[in-house]
């Protein structure tokens, strides 16, 4: 899933001559944490964040200071083609809040941030989809997974999506979303196949 269809699309910008305090203000009338800095032909400039204005607020009523001399020079960005996961992997290894989307001429097309983020996730895995989460570890055989998903094919169940443990333990738990049915034949069905299995409704 490339981030173009996920981004936040003509974002609110401001230049890198609006005064602090405006920008605190446009961030809070449009209920965002984050701002491209751009010029006039939408070329990025900078970045700035609602915690690091208010931070320099007072010092910008005091001597002056802009969003130029506060703003994230060079920030973190990313292409418009870029995969989700891209976007992911770099807003938790650099624990950011988010990050400007552009194109090959460095301009502006979009923002990505955390909550998009966990929007995608959200509407990935079907988590607002009424039915049943059925953790399942699956074992070290190969085809261990294969076995799990048709048995619960073979109990009626229908599965939405599926996730991963991504840390290292002596089990492969896998998440499996299924469409709102009788969990309890499934359970049995693959406890009695050696299978650990356990879910919780929502």
């Amino acid at each position: 899933m490339q981030v173009e269809s996920l981004m936040i699309k003509d974002p609110v910008t401001i230049s890198d001559r609006t005064s602090v305090q405006e920008a605190i203000h446009l961030m809070q009338d449009h209920s965002i944490r984050h701002l491209p800095v751009v010029d006039r032909s939408m070329k990025l400039l900078g970045w700035v964040t609602l915690s690091d204005m208010k931070q320099g607020l007072l010092p910008a009523m005091v001597t002056g200071l802009s969003v130029a001399d506060l703003m994230i020079k060079n920030p973190i960005t990313i292409h418009r083609d870029a995969d989700i996961e891209v976007v992911a992997r770099i807003i938790h290894e650099k624990k950011i809040g988010g990050l400007p989307i552009v194109d090959d001429d460095n301009k502006v097309v979009g923002v990505m941030t955390v909550t998009d983020l966990l929007n995608a996730f959200i509407n990935i895995m079907g988590i607002l989809t009424n039915g049943t989460r059925l953790d399942v570890n699956v074992g070290q055989e190969p085809d261990g997974f294969e076995r799990v998903s048709s048995i619960i094919r073979d109990q009626g169940g229908e599965v939405i999506s599926v996730g991963i443990a991504g840390h290292i333990t002596d089990k492969r738990i896998h998440y499996f979303r299924l469409k709102q049915c009788p969990v309890e034949p499934i359970i049995k069905s693959l406890q009695d196949h050696g299978y650990e299995a356990t879910s919780s409704a929502g």
